[in-house]
């Protein structure tokens, strides 16, 4: 097995097991366990969770909060127009993402007299622009407001329908406080209010890593070492430092809070752009065990799997839980490594 191919990290997954609604209550969710230590599987559930993970490791989530991202206009012509909002460039100037066809100065038309104005377009879809109501330029805050008011969660492409009120509880963690991110850090969806209070009662921390829509990119090279990582804003306060700095057992709910722990484990940076690619060759140092979901084929997420067990066991234990009936990706089931 090269796992230096793309094609490696490649598997056959059912349509049927892509989870297109999240499950109630969230502790049903099935918990596929794999201890390292002694080669083995348990078949669980979430409602487990706090009994199976190990006593006084540091429990380490990422508190980012989800923008309603996604947003219907209308060109002049009358074209329909979706835009996802990505970041702030600089004062006043957005990255967002475009599905239909915009030239530098097309006019897109939102409700209330809003406007987007591009300025450049860029690959996959990305476009430059400026946001205005009436003549007034928009700044961040207030279009993080607009989007707030008149924006859906942004589901992820592979769940193939208009998102719903629902999903503006249920694609967003019960701890998520720092507003930013365009795509759910999504092991953490699996926990409720109750779990927040014994998650509080633990040693744990938070951090904040703003997902971006890279998350969801394709990697375009046959071979990952020549894969470029896409970059994602990322913030720890001093409390969260100190606690990871004094801790050889740390628990990172999901693949985000894992990126983060590993990027300041090597920058020593407690803020900025983390790019770090996780894989079977450069292995995480930091995080010892980890909660995270099934993640797509040839995805730079499932190689993070595969740097914490390598891609021979990783492949087998996806079988296992496609056998199983696991519920796969952003609103599916989960796995735990021990």
């Amino acid at each position: 097995m090269n796992d230096e191919l793309l094609e490696t990290y490649n598997y056959y997954l059912p349509e049927k097991l892509i989870a297109i609604n999240p499950i109630m209550p969230r502790s049903s969710a099935k918990l596929l366990v794999y201890n390292r230590h002694t080669d083995t599987i348990i078949h669980s559930n979430f409602g487990e969770f706090f009994n199976l993970i190990p006593q006084n490791c540091l429990i380490v989530l990422n508190d980012t909060r989800v923008i309603k991202a996604r947003i219907f206009g209308t060109k002049i012509s009358g074209g329909r127009i979706e835009l996802l909002y990505h970041s702030e460039l600089s004062d006043n100037v957005f990255k967002v993402q475009i599905k239909g066809k915009v030239r530098v100065g097309d006019e897109i038309l939102f409700s209330n007299n809003i406007k987007a104005i591009v300025q450049e377009c860029l690959e996959n879809g990305i476009r430059i622009v400026k946001f205005y109501q009436g003549n007034r330029i928009l700044d961040k805050n207030s279009v993080l407001q607009i989007l707030s008011k008149f924006g859906c969660m942004p589901l992820p492409p592979y769940i193939k329908r208009d998102s719903s009120v629902y999903d503006d509880e249920m694609y967003q963690s019960v701890f998520s406080k720092n507003i930013g991110a365009i795509a759910a850090p999504t092991a953490s969806l699996h926990f409720d209010n109750e779990d927040l209070k014994k998650i509080k009662s633990l040693n744990h921390c938070f951090v904040t890593l703003h997902v971006g829509a890279g998350t969801f990119f394709n990697i375009q090279t046959d071979n990952i070492k020549d894969h470029k990582m896409h970059s994602e804003i990322f913030f720890i306060n001093e409390d969260s430092r100190h606690k990871i700095d004094n801790s050889d057992d740390i628990l990172c709910i999901g693949t985000t809070a894992c990126r983060c722990i590993e990027y300041y484990a090597r920058y020593k940076q407690t803020n900025g752009n983390c790019d770090i690619f996780i894989n079977p060759f450069n292995k995480p140092i930091k995080t010892k065990y980890l909660l995270t979901n099934f993640h797509l084929p040839k995805s730079s997420l499932i190689m993070l799997v595969s740097a914490f067990i390598g891609t021979q066991k990783t492949l087998e234990i996806y079988q296992n839980a496609i056998n199983n009936n696991y519920r796969f990706y952003s609103y599916g089931d989960g796995m735990l490594i021990l």
